[in-house]
């Protein structure tokens, strides 16, 4: 899938797991935004939750780490704040910081992330009345933020990634329209 994304014109890909980031950069060089879902006990974060997640996430070869940077308690009490400074230190990679609202996106801004999108946008207990694409909160960050904003989740046509384009985003992550070929392939039964 991310060989057909990257031969139809992608710019990147943003790609889960160390094994999948590392078979995907064997074959490309383009941009890999890497992460690493993990569900951990005591901790609804589960985008690239600790350190040790990052660093296998580099290693794979990433060049962009994305983590949840919401305001929910991380694992083992770490912060956000020090997640973000062990990356950048220890990893030399820029941070996609996955949020889910404006004061999410201010925070992470505000403890160093390098670029921040708007992942987690009706998917946490606060935004789950909410669906995606998160427009209004796009908009919200692009005016209030300096660092580029990426749109993700919700994208389910052309016309919604030129929306958000429009609306400012420095960048569009289409999943599940195309990755979700479970779904095509169920809407023709």
């Amino acid at each position: 899938m991310a060989e057909a994304a990257i031969d139809r014109g992608a710019a990147g890909v943003r790609i889960d797991t160390p094994a999948h980031i590392k078979a995907v950069r064997q074959r490309s060089s383009v941009p890999i935004i890497g992460l690493w879902k993990q569900q951990l006990p005591g901790s609804e974060v589960y985008i690239t939750p600790q350190f040790h997640h990052a660093a296998a996430v580099a290693q794979a070869g990433a060049d962009i780490i994305a983590i949840d940077a919401t305001p929910r308690e991380r694992p083992n009490g770490e912060t956000l704040e020090i997640l973000i400074s062990e990356i950048h230190d220890r990893l030399g990679k820029p941070i996609l910081a996955d949020v889910d609202s404006l004061a999410a996106g201010t925070n992470a801004a505000r403890a160093g992330a390098d670029a921040i999108a708007t992942t987690l946008y009706g998917y946490t207990k606060q935004t789950q009345h909410l669906s995606p694409p998160g427009f209004e909160l796009l908009s919200q960050l692009v005016s209030h933020l300096d660092i580029p904003i990426i749109c993700e989740g919700g994208i389910a046509s052309p016309a919604m990634a030129k929306t958000a384009l429009d609306l400012g985003a420095a960048a569009v992550v289409v999943g599940t329209d195309i990755t979700g070929i479970d779904q095509k392939v169920k809407a023709y039964q």
